[in-house]
């Protein structure tokens, strides 16, 4: 017995892909989905397709419609109000704070809000007023103010 493929097999993959996309960040596997949707309605146009030639269709589809994507969004990134959303450290350059611990040795503390950071830059005794100029990791790099 041979198994044939029928064109509604291919739009059901697409609706399981869809499925998965909804549960997944981004973006890949919505293009697998389209690729197969447009997998299906080649196979209902030309129901003579083996499924070597159907999985070949799906598969240069689902490569070219995902690098397609991720050239477009090289070229087009999304603009945000939050441009440093998941970059705890990073939304904190520029700004002025007091020093919690003396840096002594290039290493001291801060307090930011609830939380203490550790700090590194010139020798400042406790109650200086510092600014931070770079990020590396979850230790800020900081100036002393005048």
């Amino acid at each position: 017995m041979e198994f044939e493929v029928v064109f509604w097999y291919w739009w059901v993959a697409a609706v399981l892909l869809l499925g998965i996309e909804m549960m997944s960040p981004g973006f890949f596997f919505l293009w697998m989905a389209i690729s197969a949707l447009v997998t299906g309605l080649l196979l209902l146009v030309v129901p003579v397709m083996t499924i070597e030639i159907q999985l070949f269709i799906f598969a240069v589809l689902s490569m070219c419609s995902v690098i397609a994507w991720k050239r477009y969004m090289v070229n087009h990134p999304i603009e945000s109000d939050h441009p440093h959303l998941n970059q705890r450290g990073a939304e904190y350059i520029g700004r002025t704070f007091t020093l919690l611990e003396a840096i002594e040795n290039g290493q001291g503390k801060i307090k930011v809000g609830d939380s203490r950071w550790r700090v590194e830059g010139e020798d400042c005794p406790v109650g200086s007023t510092v600014k931070v100029i770079a990020v590396d990791s979850t230790i800020f790099k900081v100036e002393k103010v005048d």
